[in-house]
């Protein structure tokens, strides 16, 4: 569970969105996108604030009117986490918004209109410091494409991207991402292997409209899951019908399990079975409800008996492993105490705590003596 990935990552040029570096060596950022109404500041700024707390690295706010465009800027003024606006259509709001601090501009420069508008807004991102995400969706293609191919396919989805980013590129303008987002799985992973091939610049992932909370999970995790494994991504939004919170702790619980990122605890824990010693499933269930705020990296096994239980525990940093009459808690894969079934959650999550302020303690001190 220590060990470093195997994935080796796709050489990208390194971007900036506020203070999160995307791209290059940095870690895969994760991202949501606010649903509440933007002219609702006050909704707005407490489910931006929810989403830094589970972790989230950048959160894209929808800015469809000056008046969002007002609103966001007082939204800005309340939050720290780095905001995305997404902008369609309007070129003035993009230019509004990055005199009030926006962090980085989701437009696509060929629905903004003409040259002078799209170089206004490239100006303006460049005077201020602003990245630029070309989101290119299979849903809204240019109609020509749709007439070209008939359908949305792989290389509509490329061509579509092609153009926008010659737009940027005739301004000189290299700081951008992209997102070439479907809701078919085949189709989004094709078309980001393509265009991997074809850019330096970083990529935003996703399998856009991909469905409520389970199926949507699903099958953002295998379609996603096919592109990190490539080192394909250099920043994730999980696309869900359920609460943005629910996108982010989706997004590390993916990159954690490909170690790419750890962030929070990585439970390992088993199914369950009639060799139970405790309740495995009631146990993991509180256990990760109590413990969400968890940030600190640790990994923790949680098996009901003794057939893999020992094994598992003594390649974590804490591990639970079923016995009768008690059940035996090891630490750093040494046999440390035992716990009774009857406390089991709380003296477990007790444990939990005292080892995650161990290894801040250690890394303090660590950092301590470096700065002496």
């Amino acid at each position: 569970m220590h060990s470093p990935s195997p994935i080796q990552r796709r050489k990208s040029r390194q971007i900036h969105v506020g203070s999160v570096p995307v791209g290059g060596d940095a870690p895969i950022s994760v991202q949501s996108m606010t649903n509440t109404d933007t002219l609702d500041v006050d909704a707005t700024v407490a489910q931006i604030k929810s989403l830094q707390d589970v972790g989230a690295d950048i959160v894209r706010v929808s800015v469809p009117s000056m008046d969002a465009a007002e609103a966001f800027g007082r939204i800005k003024r309340q939050t720290e986490i780095p905001l995305v606006a997404d902008i369609h259509f309007d070129y003035r709001i993009a230019l509004r918004v990055a005199e009030l601090g926006v962090d980085c501009l989701r437009i696509n420069p060929g629905n903004i209109g003409r040259e002078d508008r799209v170089r206004a807004v490239v100006s303006a991102a460049r005077d201020n410091g602003i990245p630029i995400r070309i989101g290119v969706n299979a849903g809204s293609l240019e109609k020509d494409l749709q007439k070209k191919y008939g359908e949305p396919t792989p290389a509509a989805l490329v061509e579509s991207a092609m153009r926008h980013i010659d737009h940027l590129e005739r301004l000189d303008f290299p700081d951008f991402k992209v997102s070439v987002k479907a809701s078919d799985v085949f189709m989004a992973v094709a078309a980001y292997r393509e265009l991997a091939t074809r850019i330096e610049q970083p990529l935003h992932l996703g399998i856009t409209e991909a469905g409520g909370l389970r199926s949507g999970t699903v099958k953002s995790s295998i379609g996603l899951g096919m592109l990190l494994m490539d080192g394909i991504g250099d920043t994730i939004r999980v696309s869900l019908a359920a609460d943005p919170v629910e996108e982010i702790k989706v997004g590390f619980d993916m990159l954690k399990s490909l170690r790419l990122r750890a962030k929070g605890i990585n439970f390992v824990a088993c199914p369950s079975c009639s060799r139970q010693n405790f309740d495995v499933i009631g146990t993991m269930n509180a256990l990760e409800e109590r413990l969400e705020d968890i940030t600190t990296p640790l990994d923790v096994a949680v098996i009901g008996c003794v057939v893999n239980g020992p094994g598992e525990a003594k390649e974590a940093d804490l591990g639970l492993t079923g016995g009768s009459p008690n059940n035996l808690v090891y630490i750093d894969g040494k046999p440390a105490s035992k716990l009774r079934n009857e406390h089991l959650v709380d003296d477990l999550e007790a444990l939990i705590r005292d080892k995650i302020r161990q290894k801040q303690q250690a890394e303090q001190d660590v950092i301590a003596r470096a700065t002496e």
